[in-house]
Order: structure tokens, then sequence, then C-alpha cells
């Protein structure tokens, strides 16, 4: 699968309470990963959906193979898949694995063979009638990320694989995607510490939002300086 090259340059975004992150610059290789990092609340999410055509920046400027954002925001959004980012987009606790199969083989237009194929390249074995309920976290990451590379897409957005894993767990994720990336797909992925599993993965380090900054010093004065750094 081949996988496209991500550039931007002076990103920034801005929400209703002011900016959601600035003047990002980054650039990622074909096959390569990006590895967002930054507490909470410092625009994590929203780079990546930034990055893949999916929310609008007021400056900057971001290529994704031969696409232009955001002029060509449909060519990207064909380009890269998401398979997890934020809680809008999950899936869905009541739906069945076979039902999500078919979902994707009706949207996407994929056959079920490429789906076990991306079960088998993530390392990832449940039975069909299984409720997203009833799956634990490693599973239901995987199962994101499979779904995803099913399109056969040059990019996947992976929002905090391994929330909600334990040690072990983690490291089957973290497995799973670098079977990804080896396969030739560029790997677009936040968390809040760097991973062993991709060592070579390029950084993007977010600082806490500066509104986020000013809301502890009101509380520090509030409190009379104390707890103040």
């Amino acid at each position: 699968m081949p996988g496209t090259d991500v550039i931007a340059e002076g990103l920034s975004v801005r929400g209703g309470r002011g900016p959601v992150f600035e003047n990002v610059s980054t650039a990622v290789e074909a096959g390569g990963a990006l590895l967002v990092r930054g507490p909470a609340s410092s625009g994590r999410t929203s780079l990546l959906l930034a990055l893949s055509g999916r929310m609008r920046f007021v400056s900057g400027a971001v290529r994704v193979g031969q696409h232009y954002l955001p002029r060509e925001a449909a060519a990207v959004r064909e380009t890269v898949a998401l398979a997890r980012a934020g809680p809008a987009c999950q899936l869905e606790d009541r739906l069945r694995v076979d039902d999500l199969i078919a979902e994707r083989c009706w949207i996407d237009r994929v056959d079920r063979p490429a789906v076990s194929a991306a079960f088998d390249l993530v390392g990832i074995d449940v039975p069909g009638r299984v409720r997203v309920e009833d799956l634990d976290s490693v599973a239901n990451v995987l199962l994101t990320v499979a779904l995803a590379v099913a399109r056969g897409p040059g990019a996947v957005v992976v929002d905090e694989p391994d929330d909600g894993c334990a040690r072990e767990g983690r490291a089957r994720v973290w497995s799973g995607l670098a079977r990804v990336r080896e396969s030739g797909i560029t790997l677009l992925l936040s968390g809040t510490d760097p991973t062993p599993n991709l060592p070579d993965a390029v950084p993007v380090v977010l600082p806490q939002r500066s509104g986020e900054r000013l809301a502890g010093a009101e509380r520090a004065e509030r409190n009379g300086g104390r707890g103040a750094t």
C-alpha cells in the first residue's frame, strides 16, 4: 500500500475561545509516522483533523501527496482515513463487528478479503457477532485501525491509540501500528509520550494553550498566589 507525504507550514487553528494551536510546521515522508504530543487541551486532535482535511485552519499551508488544503480537501479526505479522532470519531457501541465490516464494504466499496488482510496486518481476531461495547480497549482500537486500513489509504489518523490500555495492551497496539507503517501507509498519531515502537516518528510537541495558562494564573491569583509557578 503506497503511503503519502504530509507537509504543513505555519498552520494555525482558532476556535471560539481563541487559538487552538498556532504556527505549526512539520513534514513526514510517505510511509513515515508523525507523533503529535502535548497536554490535554493543547490541540492534538485538532491538528490531526486539520492535516487530514477535516478542520479549517486560519493560516498556513498543507500539502498531502499532490493535494493542497483547503482547496482540495475532498481529495485529501479520500487519501487520509480516520481511524480514531476524539469522541466524534469512534466505533458505535451497539454495533457488532460484522455490522461494521458490512458498513465499510458498502460505504468505501472494499471487499471482505481486503478487510481480512487488514485484520491480519494489525493482529486482531474477533468474532463477528461481538458488539463493540464488549471489546476491550486494545481490540477496540485495533479494529478501528483495521477498518481504516482496509480502504487502502495513503495515511491513517489514530488519535491517542493506547488510551485506556494497560502496559501489555499498549505494546500490542503499537506493534500493530508499526506493522501498518511497514506496509507503506503513513501514520498520523497523537499521544502523551514518545513510543519505543516508532522511535523515528517525526515529533510535534504542542504547548499548553495560552488560554489555559491564563485561567490557571487567574485561579492562582484568587488563591493569593498559592501554587503559582
